[in-house]
């Protein structure tokens, strides 16, 4: 037995009326959709702002700090500069003096200005020099416990090296190692000819080899013989 589904049709008015409850249901999905997004971009928008003032008040800070360091700077300097001054004024005053007023002085009284800084700068001189002395011998024994403490550390100070091309080093490498292969040049070289061998006198050529020369040679070295004398008998 089959079922048979009947599908009632709504009336109209119904059907409009769910229609409307429908649309009415998706803007209200899609209103709050948007005011969602509204409020994290006003969000977004207020967090920005903030950020950006932020940087602003850290800008701000910092440029203020690096302002009161870089016076805070110059106002040290100045007064280092000031403090420089001064002490060179007072070692001025305290090895020349004041300054002597001698516009309205005398001749005497000029001369004996002039006396006093000539002592001054004598024996100024004197001071200096027996400062140098004293700073030439500190550095003369700086240098020796600098060489005893070497010794004992086993450190030496390294002399001063000469430039050398490095090419130079590696042609007397190649030479050495030829030379260290080159089995002749160990060999002891010997001029007397105690050890020579018997070759060498096989291979002269004899006189008679030579020709003409050789000839002459042997005729002049064989004595010559007289002819005999005929005798009387026959010559009568």
């Amino acid at each position: 037995m089959r079922l048979r589904i009947v599908r009632r049709a709504l009336p109209p008015a119904s059907r409009q009326s769910a229609l409307v409850a429908h649309d009415t249901k998706f803007k209200t999905y899609t209103m709050a959709d948007d005011e969602k997004k509204r409020l994290e971009e006003a969000k977004k928008a207020k967090q920005a702002e903030i950020d950006r003032k932020r940087a602003e008040v850290r800008k701000r800070m910092e440029e203020a700090s690096k302002a009161k360091k870089a016076k805070k700077a110059a106002e040290e300097l100045k007064k280092e500069q000031e403090r420089k001054a001064a002490e060179r004024r007072r070692i001025i005053e305290e090895r020349c003096g004041r300054p002597k007023n001698v516009e309205d002085a005398n001749e005497d009284t000029i001369a004996r200005v002039c006396k006093d800084y000539h002592s001054r700068i004598a024996n100024l001189e004197d001071e200096k020099f027996d400062l140098e002395y004293i700073v030439k011998r500190k550095d003369m024994e700086i240098a020796d416990l600098n060489s005893q403490v070497n010794d004992l550390r086993g450190k030496f100070v390294k002399p001063t090296l000469k430039k050398v091309s490095k090419y130079e080093n590696k042609f007397a490498k190649l030479q050495k190692k030829a030379a260290e292969f080159n089995f002749r040049n160990q060999l002891k070289v010997v001029k007397k000819k105690e050890f020579t061998l018997e070759e060498e006198d096989k291979e002269k050529k004899p006189d008679w080899s030579k020709g003409k020369p050789g000839d002459q040679k042997a005729e002049a070295e064989t004595p010559t013989t007289p002819a005999p004398a005929e005798p009387a008998a026959a010559q009568a």
